[in-house]
């Protein structure tokens, strides 16, 4: 694949990306780059297909696209405004709203929804990165009041658990995820396939973390404090993801999907030059989601 785009202006954006063929030959370089290979035997040598761009395997005659079997994969619109809801999600700063893209690109707000929860699902975490070190772990209820009911209690809320990682006096890594309960189960869950067992884990006194002494040898408990005065960076964490959702998406349907997005974002706060050629990469490589699926 040729060089990556890293730090894109939307001037040196257009310049790149001028038409539908431009972001097609780029999908291509994606797919295809280090080889072709058909998706539905494995044969590796190929043939033309009656369209630009498309490749016919010369064994099975399976016809394909650079977006079939991706998050591109039969999008309703201009391939080129899919590239610019990727630029504009994965450039902007705080990330963008969906009506904000409707009036930018001349699109509908429920496509602008449909096509951004695809971009956001390349946004899930691959698992692959073991939080280590020094790491917290709490959670917070997130949603609107519930008249005379705090905490863990409040069945209008939605719960959710946050792991980060310290390092140099800061946070370099953070996951989230929407739980049903703050039971041992559900927490343990979650740290087991996010946090390595070596780590050093400091959660608070809540009863359900307890059970977990006995896989996560280091895990030490200690009061939560006044406002989270214990656990300073992870309260930082918790009120700058709540005030972003307010601030962008102002509501919790689809709660998960926004988390992914968010951490996405912080954990690749220091590699923002090449966010955008990431995230292609990940769309391509994803399996298709159809739109009932994201509505579901």
């Amino acid at each position: 694949m040729e060089k990556q785009y890293e730090s894109l202006t939307i001037f040196e954006f257009q310049q790149r990306f001028p038409d539908d063929g431009a972001c097609m030959e780029y999908l291509s370089q994606i797919k295809w780059g280090k080889g072709y290979v058909c998706s539905r035997c494995g044969n590796t040598k190929f043939c033309r297909g009656k369209k630009k761009y498309e490749r016919q395997c010369t064994k099975c005659n399976y016809i394909e696209t650079p977006t079939s079997g991706t998050l591109f994969h039969k999008i309703k619109f201009s391939i080129q405004k899919a590239f610019y809801i990727v630029y504009f999600v994965s450039t902007t700063k705080k990330g963008i709203s969906t009506t904000e893209l409707s009036r930018k690109l001349g699109l509908r707000q429920k496509t602008c929804w449909l096509f951004k929860r695809k971009v956001m699902v390349a946004m899930r975490s691959s698992g692959k990165y073991m939080l280590r070190g020094e790491v917290e772990v709490d959670e917070t209820v997130i949603g609107g009041e519930e008249e005379g009911v705090v905490g863990r209690k409040n069945e209008k809320k939605k719960l959710v658990v946050f792991e980060i990682e310290k390092r140099n006096k800061g946070v370099s890594r953070v996951y989230g995820k929407v739980i049903e309960s703050s039971s041992s189960k559900e927490l343990g869950s979650f740290m087991r396939e996010t946090i390595d067992r070596e780590a050093n884990i400091k959660v608070d006194k809540w009863n359900g973390y307890k059970p977990l002494k006995v896989e996560f040898k280091k895990l030490m408990q200690v009061d939560s404090g006044k406002k989270g005065k214990n656990f300073p960076e992870m309260h930082r964490v918790i009120m700058g993801f709540k005030g972003w959702l307010r601030g962008i998406h102002h509501h919790v349907e689809h709660l998960q999907a926004y988390i992914d997005e968010y951490t996405y974002r912080f954990n690749r706060h220091l590699m923002n030059k090449n966010i955008f050629d990431n995230l292609l990469i990940r769309m391509v490589k994803a399996k298709p989601c159809p739109y009932k699926m994201i509505i579901t």
